[in-house]
């Protein structure tokens, strides 16, 4: 019923919200004479860099596990990219961000001027490896004709994961975590809205919830764990930067929480899904009540899929729900940087960020740029159009802006994942190796 009553403002409110993640090889080698001369363009001449830009193939090296987002990227940037700047876009599929990475070290270590990789595809730990191997493209982000469009003053933006983005990587898009449950099953009103809302919930429906194992691969366990730290401490800003007695004040408490919540988890807590899709399919089965979700488009795109029933909603609580930004960057060595930073600002373009939130669309994130900075009124009307196109399915937008919150510094996520490991897991298991809790 209040998703209607949001429609009008849902493009307004998102923009709070997104405060907040297969082509052949590389044709731009070592010695491509596509590179013009170093100083050929101006960045403050954006005529000159689109100039500088024409007739370079800009070799973007990003995740292609996915087929949807493959598609969606050759689609929606390839065409106006050659149709509007006559830039070659080359998608170079990685199995890992790590891998354009080492790509980029490994060029370092050898000397390479001119590198193989001209935008990345990238955000947290290998954003701050190429940061500190002085290997990144500095002070152009902000330079950008579209960055007037971004919220630089938002800390989940100039911030990822912790680390300062200082001029060195461009938004690309947003994701914010999320619950998802099943409106044939439960009504809005009965939903938990609150970490100790949900133990309550718990409380009252045994083995009916779960969460994924936090851990390296598994980010939205580490996500789930995070939260509940940032509402049994009170605040989520004072985790943007690391305090050793921040954290020894706050981890038993955490512990506590989700100990208290373990035996009434499904199974008891004995076992944790391992990922997502496994999460999904006890959702589905019925199994539990409960699934998550990053995507702004919510439980859309896995309906789509067919992973999830057509009942299946998205929801956050009223506060402590993780968002964050992925971005794209320039390795300081790249061959085709003037192609690299016309793609980087057509990303930003308001049509584009509108198609991008569409499950149809094959990628499903959420918005970079601020839409309240919009003034067009046809990339306002764009905008306005997709967000209504995401339907029940999707968590409604002021629910969205009014529960983020940025992620912690770096340092805590090894915390978090270890800790839980041996405080939570382990604990559960050398319980029920004494027979406690049978």
């Amino acid at each position: 019923m209040r998703r209607a009553h949001y429609l009008m403002t849902a493009v307004l409110l998102l923009a709070t919200l997104l405060l907040a993640a297969c082509g052949g090889r590389p044709v731009a080698q070592t010695g491509s004479t596509d590179t013009p001369p170093a100083g050929a363009f101006n960045l403050d001449d954006w005529a000159s860099v689109v100039a500088a830009a024409r007739g370079q193939t800009v070799n973007w090296y990003l995740w292609g596990g996915s087929e949807s987002i493959n598609r969606f990227v050759d689609e929606t940037y390839g065409v106006p990219l050659r149709e509007q700047f006559g830039i070659t876009l080359n998608r170079v599929p990685i199995a890992d961000t790590v891998d354009a990475v080492n790509q980029v070290l490994s060029e370092k270590e050898a000397g390479v001027e001119r590198g193989a990789v001209d935008l990345i595809w990238i955000n947290g730990e290998n954003f701050l490896s190429l940061k500190q191997a002085d290997m990144l493209l500095p002070d152009w982000s902000r330079r950008l004709p579209n960055a007037r469009l971004v919220n630089w003053e938002n800390p989940a933006i100039y911030l990822d994961f912790g680390e300062p983005v200082e001029g060195y990587e461009s938004p690309w898009s947003s994701a914010q975590f999320q619950l998802i449950y099943d409106s044939a099953r439960m009504g809005e009103e009965e939903l938990p809205r609150s970490y100790t809302e949900l133990l309550a919930w718990a409380r009252a429906n045994p083995g009916r919830f779960t969460y994924i194992a936090p851990g390296p691969g598994a980010f939205q366990g580490t996500r789930f764990v995070k939260g509940a730290l940032f509402e049994l401490s009170g605040g989520a800003d004072q985790w943007l930067a690391y305090e050793e007695a921040l954290w020894e004040e706050h981890a038993p408490k955490l512990w506590a929480y989700l100990n208290e919540l373990k035996p009434h988890l499904w199974r008891e807590g004995a076992t944790y899904p391992r990922d997502e899709n496994e999460l999904h399919s006890l959702f589905a089965n019925g199994e539990v009540d409960f699934s998550i979700t990053q995507a702004i488009a919510g439980a859309g795109p896995l309906i789509a899929e067919g992973l999830l029933p057509e009942t299946a909603r998205a929801f956050v609580f009223d506060d402590y729900m993780i968002g964050d930004f992925n971005y794209v960057a320039i390795p300081r060595n790249a061959s085709n940087q003037a192609a690299a930073l016309v793609l980087a600002n057509l990303l930003l373009e308001p049509e584009l960020q509108a198609a991008q939130i569409l499950p149809e669309n094959g990628f499903g994130l959420g918005y970079a740029i601020d839409v309240t900075r919009v003034t067009d009124q046809a990339q306002l009307d764009a905008l306005s159009a997709a967000q209504a196109r995401l339907g029940e399915a999707a968590t409604p937008a002021a629910d969205l802006a009014a529960a983020l919150v940025g992620d912690s510094a770096g340092a805590y996520q090894t915390l978090v994942e270890e800790g839980w490991r041996e405080h939570v897991l382990l604990a559960r298991q050398a319980q029920v190796a004494r027979g406690v809790g049978q």
